[in-house]
C-alpha cells in the first residue's frame, strides 16, 4: 500500500472511529441485551492472508444475538472488490451455539453462509457454507483453534478445509494486546483435479481506548501455491493494515 493511501485510509480510520467510539459508550451505559452491534473500518479487509478488497479500505458492520443457553446467530457486512463485475459486497449469516466448558476452555460450534451481492449477470453464484468448530483456551496467553470444512466452496464444487491457530497476549493495565496467528488453507476440485494450499500468518498489536479498540497487524500467505498466486495477483501479497473496531454489547 503506497504512503499516501495509506495515511488516508488511517486518517478516515481514526475520524470515523471518534463518534462511533462516543456512541459506544452511552451504550455500554444502558442495561446489557442479547444483540450486540460490531462496528469497524480497516485499511485492507484481510481474510486468512487474502485481501477481498483489492488492498483497499473498508467499512463493516455486525449484529449479533445470543440467546441465554449458548445459541446465537447474526449477521455481518463489508464491501469487497474482487475485480472488474465482480460483487461489491458481502453478507455473511451465521448461527452457531457457544459453551464455557471449564473456566479455561471454550467451545464454539457453528455455520456461516458467505454471500456476495451486486455482481455483474455474467460473474457467475459464488455462495457458499462453512461450518466452523473453536476451542479457546483462557490462561496467561489466550490461545484459540479453528477448523473450518466448505464442501461447495465459491459454489464451485471444491472441498476447502481450513485449520488455523492464534494467541493473543494481555499487557496488563497498559490497554495494549499482542497477537500472533496462522492457518493452512487446502483447496480441491474434484471435478479437474485443480488444487491448491497455502499458509497465512499475522502478528499485530492493539490497543484499547475505551469501547474502542485499534489494531496494527502484518499480514502475509506463504507456501509454494501463494509464490504461485502472487504472480497473478497482489491480493496475495505481505502488507500492514490498520483497524479500528468497536463493540457495543
Amino acid at each position: 500500500m503506497k504512503p499516501v493511501k495509506l495515511f488516508t485510509a488511517i486518517s478516515a480510520a481514526l475520524l470515523v472511529a471518534l463518534p462511533i467510539a462516543a456512541f459506544a459508550q452511552e451504550a455500554e451505559e444502558e442495561a446489557s441485551s442479547p444483540l450486540s452491534v460490531s462496528l469497524a473500518v480497516t485499511t485492507d479487509y484481510v481474510f486468512r492472508g487474502v485481501s477481498q478488497t483489492d488492498n483497499e479500505p473498508a467499512f463493516q458492520a455486525g449484529l449479533t444475538y445470543t440467546a441465554p443457553f449458548g445459541l446465537y446467530a447474526g449477521v455481518w457486512g463489508s464491501n469487497i472488490d474482487f475485480g472488474q463485475g465482480g460483487p461489491n459486497f458481502e453478507v455473511d449469516y451465521f448461527v452457531g451455539w457457544n459453551k464455557d466448558l471449564s473456566d479455561s476452555w471454550n467451545l464454539d460450534l457453528g455455520v456461516t453462509r458467505y454471500t456476495y451481492e451486486s455482481a455483474s449477470s455474467g460473474y457467475g453464484d459464488i455462495d457458499y457454507n462453512e461450518y466452523i468448530a473453536q476451542l479457546t483456551w483462557s490462561g496467561p496467553v489466550t490461545v484459540g483453534g479453528i477448523l473450518g470444512y466448505a464442501d461447495d466452496y465459491g459454489n464451485s464444487g471444491a472441498e476447502q478445509i481450513y485449520a488455523g491457530l492464534s494467541a493473543s497476549y494481555d499487557l496488563g493495565d497498559s490497554g495494549f494486546s499482542l497477537g500472533a496467528s496462522t492457518g493452512y488453507t487446502s483447496i480441491e476440485a474434484d471435478n479437474n483435479g485443480g488444487r491448491a494450499d497455502y499458509f497465512d500468518g499475522s502478528i499485530s498489536v492493539s490497543k484499547g481506548f475505551g469501547p474502542a479498540t485499534a489494531t496494527l497487524g502484518y499480514y502475509d500467505t506463504f507456501g509454494s501455491d501463494a509464490e504461485d498466486l502472487r504472480r497473478g495477483s497482489d491480493i496475495y501479497k505481505p502488507g500492514f493494515v490498520l483497524t479500528v473496531s468497536v463493540d457495543i454489547p
